[in-house]
């Protein structure tokens, strides 16, 4: 188990320090490589994700609402923690609430309840992904429009990647292709971005980076466990809000950051030191949901 959570999480460690080291060699402009992540790659790995893979979010209802708890409830719980620490919640409290649900999410369910569990894992990714580009936008600009929010081509995507899977409408088969090929770059050139504003931040923000690293996984458990026994949740469904309370903050929160000029290096430090501890709390959610198999 130990082995294949380290398989997850140094790619991601590999590909930022890729960036990272780019970074100090070349001064290099990430606005344009952010633009095109949000307006291209990224709704494009949306679709193909959700297209391509089942979803019944009737079925997981109530996981999904242990999801959406989480999220809401760790948000409420970071918000005086923003303030004590004298961090702009602006900048804190989304890192919190929007957790690496895809990426690290899916293949760590797989792992741990096996592939029947992937329809579950997906609706809680769909439902966090629908959060994050509405609410968590809205979070962190509060002057953005709502209409330009709910019309942004991550959410369309969503709305449109979760139709084609409730439906079960297959794609051709040169159209998936195409979607995979183009979403396939988004994530490596946002943990690659990540580097390259880390580069050039030094050492700015480790403090509430760190804070958030710790926040982030121990007010998803602490939303969690209540919630689970509130929900009557059977032992796989609780066992996976387990693990998605305890993911590290999603890459994203950096991208949108930096899309609307949040501190930035802020939310990349609370990015990257909560995948370092992820080290210690995903291993934390996942013994935690074994416990109860």
């Amino acid at each position: 188990m130990a082995a294949r959570i380290l398989q997850i999480i140094l790619p991601v460690f590999a590909i930022v320090a890729g960036g990272f080291v780019y970074g100090r060699l070349r001064r290099s402009d990430i606005t344009v490589l952010n633009r095109l992540n949000m307006d291209v790659f990224l709704p494009a790995l949306i679709v193909s994700a959700l297209a391509t893979r089942p979803f019944d979010t009737a079925r997981n209802g109530a996981l999904v609402l242990g999801g959406i708890a989480v999220v809401l409830g760790s948000g409420l719980l970071a918000w005086p923690i923003a303030r004590w620490l004298g961090s702009e919640p602006r900048t804190f409290v989304p890192p919190m609430m929007f957790n690496n649900s895809g990426n690290m999410g899916l293949p760590l369910a797989v792992l741990a309840f096996g592939e029947a569990s992937l329809p579950a894992a997906v609706a809680l990714f769909v439902v966090s992904n629908l959060l994050h580009f509405t609410l968590g936008a809205w979070l962190v600009r509060r002057d953005t429009h709502v209409g330009h929010i709910l019309l942004s081509p991550m959410v369309l995507a969503t709305v449109a990647g979760a139709g084609l899977g409730a439906a079960g409408a297959a794609l051709p088969a040169w159209v998936a292709v195409t979607l995979k090929m183009t979403g396939d770059v988004a994530v490596p050139l946002m943990l690659f971005t990540l580097g390259l504003r880390m580069a050039a931040t030094a050492i700015r923000g480790w403090r509430v980076g760190l804070a958030g690293a710790l926040v982030r996984p121990l007010a998803g458990l602490a939303i969690a466990v209540p919630m689970g026994w509130l929900l009557h949740l059977g032992p796989t469904q609780l066992g996976m809000l387990y693990v998605f309370a305890s993911l590290p903050p999603a890459v994203l929160n950096f991208l949108i950051a930096e899309e609307y000029r949040q501190e930035p290096e802020k939310v990349a430090s609370i990015v990257l030191v909560g995948h370092l501890a992820s080290l210690v709390f995903v291993p934390l959610g996942l013994a935690m949901a074994l416990r109860l198999s």
